[in-house]
């Protein structure tokens, strides 16, 4: 998402919380986002305040993951998913779970 459409994601919707507010250490609980069920509407993005969250094309190797009926979703709604490259930054605030009209954001432990 170009950095444009970024400031006025956030100029529509500022963000109701800061980062203070989290509890959680950054790294411990990562955002997980299921494409089957993300529009890229970038609410997720717009209410983050630790900048996790991106979106973005979908990748041509999670497009071919998913079913003829999650491509055809994605292609009513322009092929943009977000993505989580700063997931190692989320403190689990659960602002862009409560944020996600589609429910398509669940919080999880990192990875060891």
């Amino acid at each position: 998402m170009n950095q444009t459409l970024k400031r006025t994601l956030q100029q529509q919707q500022p963000r109701a919380h800061s980062a203070t507010g989290c509890k959680q250490a950054p790294g411990v609980i990562v955002p997980v986002v299921n494409l089957k069920r993300c529009e890229g509407k970038g609410d997720c993005l717009v209410v983050c305040p630790e900048d996790v969250f991106e979106i973005r094309r979908i990748d041509d190797a999670d497009y071919q993951s998913l079913g003829m009926l999650n491509k055809f979703k994605l292609r009513v709604h322009g092929m943009h998913v977000a993505y989580t490259p700063n997931a190692d930054a989320c403190r689990a605030c659960g602002l862009c779970v409560t944020a996600c009209p589609e429910h398509a954001i669940t919080l999880a432990r990192a990875a060891a």
